[in-house]
């Protein structure tokens, strides 16, 4: 008998541990292949580049990730199987359950009951059965060891306990009764309510050696079909090679500076920064991971005061668990106390201020929580200093392809999306964890001290719950994005607009902006409305799942109470924790989109610090301490395109201290050797020099020390001008700065404004003429005073007068110093050192103005277009001055012979204008 009775505890212990057991196991096995399945897709990562700092930049793409992809394991038919097998699973416990409520219907005048250990095991085992089939249906590929380890490790557990309960239901035994598992009539053998339950606990064995049988089968197929496949294909790429593996890569590895190596097909380069518009197709550990790298910006780890703040912070979190704890607790022992009925009944005073005083430490608002919040905040503050100030030294240090191809008010909005990753760590430590924290103590807590059912609730209702919040937020995910886009959208026609103010007002478009922006303010409402609609609807399923978890343990406790096995404080008891839970999961819900909202804000921040600069300094490079000018180009080979080449094969020599001129058609390479002596690209082939030295083993910043660039198009910054022209040298004096205004003629300009060199310049600059403007760029060259100047059409904004002063200011400049010269008015660089006529990325002709004129080639054609047209400008001057005079005339009513006389006299008084004089210009108007 003794035997027996221990046998019936053994197979209760199975049945009540083995959902438990098959819930760790899926848990686990399931972490661990989505962990083990995004490393292996990424088996061979490339290079790591860092960041600002040295710190470790997301090794990923969007592109790759959205589409290398795991190859499938299991054809479709074999995983409908899966599906379909795993389905009749759980078809056998509801018919376990069916039989039990039925066989209690029947048998109620023996008050017959299956036992708790039953109950646990039919529902808690349909529960984990539900989960697998689920993961089956959503994961892709599937099934995998996730599903596969639970199969293996539930099949010798449902044998033992079909063998143990043949055992004990075959021969004599007691039927189970309420409150008495062996309290009931004596049976011999099994009855037809036993046959029908291992009936169903065999088709269910079955069914898991199946299930174990066919994946196994299955896998060893794969495997050996995968080694065949790789054995006839070991040297092309195969089905399941990713489309973007490096190894099969033909088309190269990044825009602007292509390398253009192999006989690979010209391709269309895509835009450096396109904006997310789906959600990737990530693991949750892969979307995790590429967030995680932004862990080594937000720990402090240059404070050590800041660190022990982190710890302090933890163990505060951990002591409010335990006042989560004791708050129910404390209220059931309350409630015991003023539930007595005997003499003796007494006012818990004492237990009332421990209530209260746990009450006053529980929460965020509480003492723990508020003092948390406070210690957290110089942390958060370092974290968004280091992110923040990460993220611009990161933009600044990008390649010029990337800012010639980025709109700057997407830039803008990713900058300032800093706080969105703080608010993504500080939710997850202070929220989600000690969340599931909570949820986990208060299943180990209620399995103790009340009793298994309270636990299996909660346990169903929390994942239940997570379930569905997680399944309706991966739903509006898209329609969250889709908002976030808009948003976007909107910001960046806004700022475009801004920028482009005199834009505008050119063209009187005002109307058409307004109606712009309307519609990129229309588009972001509509769905803004979808996106509320859901959380609206999100939040009434969440609450939904919850009152059914509550109603079930009410009725529990209910019955429980009224069979006296339970007392009111443990009812009360109940009802607070569950109160208490619902906080928590109801913030979950909060938090998951709070989470998932700054994610999807953050994501472009990612995206942003995805890009990889493609000039950059070489790992040998060394400083250029010296600079004497000597500037070389070796058969330099360069384009911005494949398809189109800008530079084939140039080749010259400026020699120090000497000016060369850079001529020819637009489109001819001119401002490409600009970009490549100052290393905004790199040449495809071929070698720059700068005094011997390849420019490219020497480092970027110290290149570019030595050359000043006056630009075609001169941006200023937003202040005074005294800033402005500081900013080529932060330790110049003001004595400086005004001889670099004098050599530049600007500075009786200058102290010509009421506010002098305070004034402040407006938005890029757009408050000075262009002349001006140009004039405070040369300024700033001179300023910085380089070994190297690049002019780009340096006096093409100014007036004769003044292009006179800068002509000597920059000739005098020019001495012992190299100057190249980009020119379309040839009359500007007639006395260069050397002048390069650029055609199609090559030297056509190469010399002195009077050399190339003397070849009477390309050179020689553009100076005799220029010198008609300047002609024929200056006639055109002539006969406007004319009209003007004989308009002036007729105003005046002075209409004699004197007026035709005088017109007379001013034309024949003007040689100097070299222009033959128009037949009948000797006439008089009459």
């Amino acid at each position: 008998m003794g035997s027996h009775h221990l046998t019936r505890e053994l197979l209760g212990y199975l049945r009540t541990g083995y959902p438990i057991l098959i819930l760790l196991v899926f848990v686990s096995s399931f972490v661990a292949n989505s962990i083990l399945t995004a490393k292996n897709v990424h088996r061979n990562p490339p290079a790591v580049h860092t960041g600002p700092g040295g710190r470790p930049l997301p090794k990923r793409s969007r592109s790759t990730v959205a589409v290398v992809r795991a190859p499938q394991k299991f054809s479709r038919n074999t995983k409908l199987a899966f599906k379909w097998l795993s389905f009749v699973i759980l078809v056998t416990f509801v018919a376990d359950a069916a039989i039990n409520v039925t066989h209690v219907l029947v048998s109620r005048e023996e008050q017959w009951w299956c036992g708790q250990s039953v109950v646990i095991f039919i529902v808690g085992s349909f529960f984990d059965y539900s989960i697998i089939l689920v993961s089956l249906l959503d994961t892709n590929p599937s099934p995998t060891f996730a599903q596969f380890i639970p199969w293996l490790i539930a099949l010798p557990i449902e044998l033992a306990i079909l063998a143990i309960s043949l055992s004990i239901n075959s021969g004599f035994h007691h039927e189970p009764v309420v409150g008495n598992p062996t309290g009931g009539r004596l049976q011999n053998g099994l009855s037809t309510w036993d046959s029908m339950e291992v009936v169903f606990n065999c088709i269910r064995t079955l069914i898991l050696a199946t299930l174990v049988t066919l994946y196994i089968f299955n896998s060893v197929a794969m495997k050996t079909n995968a080694w065949k496949a790789s054995r006839s294909h070991t040297n092309g790429a195969t089905e399941t090679t990713g489309l973007l593996d490096p190894s099969h890569m033909e088309n190269g590895d990044a825009y602007g500076s292509t390398h253009a190596t192999g006989n690979h097909q010209s391709t269309k380069p895509s835009d450096p920064w396109v904006r997310p518009t789906t959600v990737p197709s990530t693991s949750w550990w892969e979307y995790l991971s590429g967030y995680s790298l932004f862990f080594p910006y937000l720990w402090p780890s240059k404070s050590r005061r800041l660190q022990v703040v982190v710890v302090i912070c933890f163990i505060l979190i951990i002591l409010q668990r335990v006042v989560n704890v004791l708050v129910p607790l404390q209220v059931g022992v309350i409630t015991r106390i003023l539930a007595k009925q005997d003499d003796e009944f007494q006012v818990p005073w004492f237990d009332i201020c421990l209530y209260i005083i746990y009450r006053w430490l529980q929460g965020n608002q509480g003492l723990i929580g508020s003092l948390r919040s406070s210690l957290w905040i110089p942390v958060s503050q370092y974290s968004y200093m280091e992110l923040s100030t990460a993220a611009f030294e990161h933009v600044h240090g990008l390649s010029l392809d990337f800012h010639l191809g980025k709109k700057t008010g997407e830039v803008l909005s990713a900058l300032s999306k800093g706080s969105s990753i703080n608010t993504f760590l500080e939710q997850v430590t202070f929220q989600v964890v000690p969340m599931l924290i909570d949820l986990i103590v208060a299943i180990v807590y209620l399995l103790i001290a009340l009793d298994a059912y309270y636990a299996l609730v909660v346990t169903i209702v929390t994942f239940c719950y997570l379930y569905v919040t997680i399944r309706m937020a991966q739903w509006r995910a898209e329609i969250r994005r889709q908002m976030v886009n808009a948003s976007r959208q909107e910001d960046a026609v806004k700022n475009d607009s801004m920028v482009s103010y005199e834009t505008v007002k050119y063209f009187n478009a005002e109307d058409y902006e307004f109606g712009r922006y309307r519609g990129a303010v229309s588009d972001y409402q509509k769905a803004e409305y979808h996106v509320l609609f859901s959380l609206n609807l999100m939040n009434t399923s969440q609450n939904t799942v919850f009152m059914l978890g509550l109603l079930i343990s009410c009725f529990i406790a209910a019955y429980q109470v009224s069979l006296g096995q339970r007392d009111v404080g443990q009812f009360a008891l109940l009802l607070t924790y569950m109160a208490q839970l619902q906080g928590p999961l109801n913030f979950f819900g909060t938090f998951y989109r709070s989470i998932q909202s700054a994610l999807i804000n953050s994501e472009r921040l990612l995206e942003l610090f995805r890009e990889q600069p493609t000039v950059v300094d070489m790992p040998y490079a060394k400083p250029l301490d010296e600079c004497d000018g000597d500037i070389r180009f070796d058969n330099v080979e360069f384009s911005y395109d494949s398809r189109k080449p800008a530079l084939k094969g140039l080749t010259f020599r400026c020699e120090p201290g000497t000016t060369t001129a850079l001529v020819g058609e637009s489109g001819g390479g001119k401002s490409t050797v600009f970009r490549l002596l100052f290393r905004f690209y790199n040449s495809e082939r071929g070698h720059i020099r700068i005094d011997g030295h390849d420019v490219e083993s020497v480092t970027i910043d110290s290149l570019r020390s030595h050359i000043g660039v006056v630009p075609q198009d001169t941006v200023l910054f937003n202040e005074t001008l005294m800033y402005n022209l500081k900013y080529a040298d932060q330790t110049a004096t003001d004595a400086d700065v005004y001889e670099a205004c004098r050599a530049a003629s600007i500075h009786d300009k200058i102290m010509s404004f009421p506010d002098g060199y305070n004034t402040k310049v407006g938005e890029r600059g757009l408050r000075l003429s262009g002349g001006e403007k140009q004039r405070v760029a040369i300024a700033r060259t001179i300023l910085k005073n380089p070994r190297i100047i690049l002019l780009d059409e340096a006096t093409a904004a100014l007036d004769t007068e003044t292009e006179e002063h800068i002509q000597g200011a920059l000739s005098t400049l020019s001495r012992g110093r190299t100057m190249l010269v980009i020119a379309h008015r040839l009359s500007t660089i007639t006395t260069a050192d050397r002048i390069l006529v650029l055609h199609e990325g090559k030297v056509a002709e190469s010399g002195t103005h009077d050399q190339l004129l003397a070849l009477k080639g390309r050179y020689a054609s553009m100076w005799r277009k220029q010198i008609r047209a300047q002609r024929a400008a200056a006639e055109a001057q002539v006969l406007q001055d004319r009209a003007q005079r004989l308009r002036s005339a007729s105003t005046s009513g002075v209409m004699g012979d004197d007026s035709s006389s005088q017109s007379d006299e001013d034309r024949n008084n003007n040689p100097q204008s070299g222009v033959p004089r128009p037949p009948g210009a000797g006439q008089s108007v009459k």
